[in-house]
């Protein structure tokens, strides 16, 4: 497995280099930033391993350059988690929460090395579409379905508001197929995926000879659209001067392909999403208000997981059945632990990093039935819960450890006798 890993602290990528060096299993090439990395990745590699916060090219945007071409882990400190989160948005399904020690890294590398393993040798078999909407139900989930159903009637644009991972693009798809335009086209277009220098034409098409490579007329995604509905997913990362002419498409209904003199009318019903607080970035010079209210005619603010919980085991059971399948494996269920960390976890990344961990679980499981163990939020932060037992166990060790393994002392020290002492290191198999 060859894997690239990009981080610029020196110090940081040096430790790493020194750590991995003896896993001969894996060859391990470093870059100190992201468009280093680039000039250098090519077929070879099978894993990208990076940091967030780097000089010149930061780790979000290194993943969007990459476009899925390489599975990426994500490292990040508590101050740039947010960050990492809007990762998994890009298809990103492990970071690692900094500080962690080298042992977890390679954990993490082997997980993957595993996943790309079956995933390879299964890629052909049960592959799955799912009609349904929604996998769970929940009375916050259930109150913007009402207000999302009513919305579908009309043809007033819809914004989705909500944290990244929430299911925005899956509200957009009820909303029209519960629309009078639920016959006609549903065109997707995720903003933060699109390059900048592309973002035009895939919205508006292109006519040959506009710029070098157009061998040939392309209609852009408004004319595919067309009766149907246009979802712009991201809409707060369109780049400012192209909003004017976003705006100018939704008042006067009509597209002029880049390098063309002509227009073409489009009948499209637009709904929106965004992570992005607009009304900030309005302030900011960095989003029209004009455009800002012609999206905004009906918003719709959809919850995070952490706020809909009745849903969480209800959507982990239908992926983890749903993967069982695709996968060619034995049906496999949650053990009552699992559940309550499921259950416990405040997922960040919402739906899609739930979706992502019930996969992973599925793969890596060894038997039938997935532990706490098998899901790794640990290393996302999820702080492990301690037993009574374990936390006796600590104790008992650090005070041992203070008087140098004097029993006679620590007995004192813990307030029990030199007997109960010595059942309870032998209990535990503390060996001093």
């Amino acid at each position: 497995m060859k894997i690239a890993i990009v981080e610029d602290d020196i110090n940081m990528r040096k430790s790493l280099e020194i750590a991995m060096s003896d896993l001969k299993e894996y060859e391990i090439k470093t870059f100190k930033n992201a468009k280093d990395a680039l000039k250098s990745l090519d077929d070879t590699y099978d894993l990208v391993i990076t940091d967030i916060n780097m000089p010149g090219m930061d780790g979000i945007e290194f993943v969007k350059t990459l476009n899925g071409r390489y599975e990426v882990i994500i490292m990040t400190g508590n101050a740039t988690l947010q960050r990492a989160i809007e990762s998994i948005h890009l298809g990103v399904k492990d970071f690692l929460l900094k500080p962690f020690e080298i042992d977890t890294l390679v954990k993490a590398i082997e997980r993957e090395n595993k996943l790309q393993s079956v995933k390879k040798s299964r890629t052909d078999k049960n592959s799955l579409e799912n009609s349904e909407d929604f996998f769970g139900s929940s009375p916050a989930l259930e109150s913007v379905l009402s207000l999302a159903k009513r919305a579908a009637k009309t043809d007033a644009s819809i914004l989705l508001l909500g944290e990244s991972g929430v299911g925005k693009e899956v509200f957009a798809n009820f909303i029209h197929k519960n629309s009078p335009r639920a016959s006609k086209p549903f065109v997707a277009i995720n903003m933060a995926a699109i390059p900048e220098n592309l973002i035009e034409s895939e919205l508006f098409g292109f006519v040959k000879g506009a710029f070098t490579d157009a061998h040939t007329d392309k209609p852009g995604q408004f004319e595919l659209a067309n009766g149907g509905t246009i979802f712009l997913d991201e809409i707060g990362e369109m780049p400012y001067h192209l909003q004017a002419k976003l705006l100018r498409a939704l008042q006067e209904r009509e597209v002029r392909r880049l390098g063309s003199e002509k227009s073409v009318k489009i009948d499209v019903r637009v709904i929106s999403a965004t992570n992005a607080n607009l009304q900030k970035k309005i302030k900011n010079g960095e989003f029209r208000e004009d455009l800002y209210y012609r999206l905004n005619t009906i918003p719709l603010n959809i919850p995070p997981l952490r706020e809909r919980k009745e849903e969480i085991l209800q959507i982990a059971g239908k992926i983890l059945q749903q993967n069982c399948q695709k996968y060619g494996f034995e049906p496999k269920e949650f053990s009552a632990e699992a559940k309550e960390q499921l259950q416990s976890y405040e997922w960040p990344g919402n739906i899609r990093e739930l979706i992502s961990v019930v996969e992973r679980a599925v793969i890596l499981s060894e038997g039938n039935i997935i532990t706490p163990e098998d899901l790794f939020l640990e290393s996302r932060g999820m702080k492990k819960k301690s037993s009574i037992e374990d936390m006796e166990k600590e104790l008992i060790a650090e005070v041992l450890s203070a008087n140098a393994g004097d029993l006679e002392k620590s007995a004192k020290t813990l307030g029990m006798s030199k007997t109960m002492l010595g059942k309870k290191i032998k209990q535990y198999n503390l060996g001093v």
